[in-house]
């Protein structure tokens, strides 16, 4: 039989969620969207472990030390977001770190660990799938993990792309696996962070100096072009997301780019984003104002400025002159 334990439950106030929600992470919570409140949760008991996913519209999570001392679980939470955007940290992970759709962020029960998820004008909504599991199962040093929590871990490649693969597909089943299933799923699980926790602290371990920074920075550059559309991509969130201090990113950004700094970098980024973007004949009725958000630039007049700048002509010029250049 299916296990229904509290699956694809609906929930339409706020203090509802955070009862339920409550006896799965022991945190505080509040939302900005209390009043009007609507979110819907599953999970799923795979044995020692649970799985869970959750939609809503804004969340703030909070760990406390008085928490931890009243009672900790002792428990590994995993989140991965599916749609909109969190600001995380962790005790021992430094400086906040932004949080973006399938990226992995840990926190443990142990430590004190603040979150805040909130939608995005595309998606709507917070959408996202997490993994608790207690400390001693995972089969990794509790101190070599601490490492990592805090932090917003890619998924893109590697042991990631298959952790975050079994994650959504183990969100979309959850309703159709039986207790026995979500048992045997929870060892494959448990072994699949396993993998991926070792593999992200070995190639911190391994990589010498100079390729850990030629890492990072490609890391950076490949952030930067993939955020492009967003305004509130600056060398701060960058130096947030991937875990270093902005001194640092702007002196190894700098060094490495031939006095080129990130800054700068960001703003070439988005005005060749836009160059092009002006060119492309399928976005042709899309207002020149619209393209340069699609590029992260909000305001028209900063745009039209720093365009002419780059390319010595106006955006409503270069689009008529490539419109006249096509067949």
């Amino acid at each position: 039989m299916p296990v229904e334990d509290e699956t694809h439950v609906p929930v339409d106030r706020f203090g509802q969620w955070r009862e339920a929600f409550g006896r799965l992470r022991a945190a505080e919570m509040t939302s900005d969207h209390a009043s009007t409140f609507t979110a819907t949760m599953r999970h799923v008991p795979m044995g020692p472990a649970i799985a869970l996913g959750a939609s809503f519209p804004s969340l703030h999570v909070r760990r406390t030390d008085k928490m931890i001392r009243a009672r900790d679980e002792e428990v590994y939470h995993l989140t991965m977001l599916t749609a909109g955007q969190g600001m995380g940290s962790g005790s021992s992970s430094g400086p906040a770190q932004r949080i973006f759709p399938r990226q992995v962020h840990l926190v443990v029960s142990s430590e004190p660990y603040e979150t805040r998820f909130v939608s995005t004008p595309d998606s709507g909504s917070v959408e996202g799938i997490g993994f608790d599991l207690p400390i001693s199962m995972l089969p990794v040093p509790a101190h070599r993990v601490r490492r990592l929590v805090g932090r917003a871990l890619p998924t893109e490649l590697g042991m990631g792309a298959v952790l975050s693969a079994f994650l959504l597909a183990l969100d979309r089943q959850m309703p159709a696996l039986s207790a026995l299933d979500a048992a045997r799923l929870g060892t494959t699980a448990v072994d699949l962070l396993a993998g991926f926790i070792t593999r992200e602290l070995e190639d911190e371990d391994v990589l010498p100096p100079e390729t850990r920074l030629r890492t990072m920075l490609h890391e950076v550059r490949t952030f930067v072009r993939q955020h492009l559309h967003d305004p509130e991509l600056t060398p701060s969130t960058i130096a947030a997301a991937h875990n270093v201090s902005l001194s640092y990113l702007h002196r190894s950004f700098t060094g490495e780019s031939q006095g080129t700094t990130l800054a700068a970098f960001i703003r070439r980024q988005r005005l060749q984003k836009a160059y092009q973007d002006l060119m492309d004949p399928t976005l042709r009725a899309l207002p020149i104002h619209a393209i340069a958000i699609r590029c992260g630039i909000v305001q028209a007049p900063t745009f039209a400025r720093a365009f002419r700048s780059a390319y010595g002509i106006s955006p409503s010029e270069h689009r008529h002159e490539s419109g006249r250049q096509r067949p």
